[in-house]
């Protein structure tokens, strides 16, 4: 259920976005990695060298605390060090990445008192695509990035393996 919210926020992002227009390039895509920012889905706009997205997706889940989901933005480039192919895209992308869950205490004179700290953790970082039919066209989609994060106790550095397809 949570997720169908998600999704259908983005709906409006996508239909009354600035300049709206039928031969717009626009595309939605589902798969595991930053551009998915996580396992999730992502609705984006594309030119022939660039994609802009917004991500929807979860990131972990545990028995204890549940999933972590949250949103991302993201950016891909595929012309920065050659104009060739617009197969290979470089690109940035911030969101909320995870969540972290931790139990303090303090004594007072009836004993300890326990508290339960949650905290989103959100982080920016830099990927590598690669388009198996171009940026601008629908098709599988494979890539690494690494990211770092405002986590207090976890990793404060971490990344993402990326299988997906845009359609």
């Amino acid at each position: 259920m949570k997720k169908s919210i998600i999704l259908l926020s983005l709906i409006p992002f996508h239909c009354f976005s600035e300049g709206f227009a039928l031969d717009r390039d626009y595309s939605v895509g589902a798969g595991i990695g930053a551009m998915y920012n996580g396992v999730g889905v992502n609705v984006a706009r594309s030119t022939y060298t660039d994609l802009g997205y917004v991500a929807a997706g979860c990131t972990s889940y545990s028995t204890i605390s549940g999933s972590s989901c949250g949103l991302s933005v993201g950016w891909i480039k595929t012309d920065l060090f050659s104009a060739d192919s617009n197969k290979h895209g470089f690109g940035l992308y911030a969101g909320k990445l995870d969540e972290e869950n931790y139990t303090s205490y303090t004594l007072t004179n009836q004993g300890r008192v326990y508290y339960q700290h949650d905290k989103d953790i959100y982080g920016a970082g830099v990927s590598y695509t690669y388009f198996t039919n171009g940026i601008n066209r629908p098709g599988p989609t494979y890539g690494i990035s690494v990211h770092t994060t405002n986590a207090e106790f976890k990793s404060r550095y971490a990344g993402f393996l990326q299988v997906g397809y845009q359609f």
